[in-house]
């Protein structure tokens, strides 16, 4: 079929990587230094790539190429997630203890993070650290726009933060697996006030739903302005 499709040119790319970087779908790797694209299929031609290259060596075409498909993506994603806590030394579970880093001299606040990973993605089912926990589930764009995120929210909490428009997936899954294999006491959601951030707090509804458990949960919204609009 002819489509819309990304096009890489060579010469042009100096081989930084923000595209590979940039490209939700995996269309796109490093071969000998340069950006190539590997799967016609993987591409969905909405060019999330192109504002990523800082040399503007990606253009759209119009060419014969496979159709876009999703399914197939998803299950690469998938596969790539399920490798990530083995070959990845910043995916490893830990926990991390406060006292163990004492405020240094000048710094007034302190990382209130209790555990890692944090992305929903990437967290385990199961972990020490969940046992009696109360669980933050937060939109990512939330630590930035609130100001006293840490010691508001983080605080003792064990946190998971996501998006469920970048990720693309239903988090609610890999969310009721974690409730229902936890002995968890609480959980709260800090969300944006935009639509799309709706996702992620559906997904927290159904988990709860799904696992069975009564559990005390509130929804925070944040405003794009850091304030907080309810939920407290």
């Amino acid at each position: 079929m002819i489509r819309r499709i990304i096009e890489i040119d060579q010469d042009k790319c100096n081989g930084c990587g923000a595209c590979a970087a940039a490209c939700h779908e995996g269309a796109i790797a490093m071969v000998n230094g340069k950006a190539t694209l590997m799967r016609d299929d993987y591409c969905d031609g909405l060019g999330d790539c192109l504002p990523a290259c800082p040399t503007g060596a990606i253009t759209f075409v119009e060419r014969e190429a496979a159709a876009y498909n999703e399914a197939a993506v998803l299950e690469s994603k998938k596969k790539q997630e399920e490798k990530l806590p083995c070959g990845c030394p910043g995916s490893a579970a830990k926990a991390i203890r406060r006292q163990d880093f004492p405020a240094e001299a000048g710094v007034h606040r302190q990382s209130q993070l209790r555990q890692w990973p944090v992305q929903i993605k990437l967290v385990p089912v199961n972990a020490p650290w969940f046992d009696g926990a109360k669980l933050l589930v937060a939109a990512d764009c939330t630590a930035y726009a609130y100001a006293n995120f840490h010691q508001d929210f983080i605080k003792g909490h064990i946190t998971l933060v996501g998006c469920p428009k970048l990720d693309s997936v239903d988090y609610s899954e890999k969310l009721t697996d974690i409730l229902k294999n936890n002995d968890i006491r609480s959980v709260t959601v800090v969300r944006m006030e935009v639509p799309c951030c709706g996702g992620i707090e559906n997904a927290v509804r159904k988990a709860l739903q799904a696992s069975g458990k009564f559990l005390p949960w509130n929804v925070v919204t944040i405003s794009t302005d850091g304030r907080v609009l309810d939920g407290v």
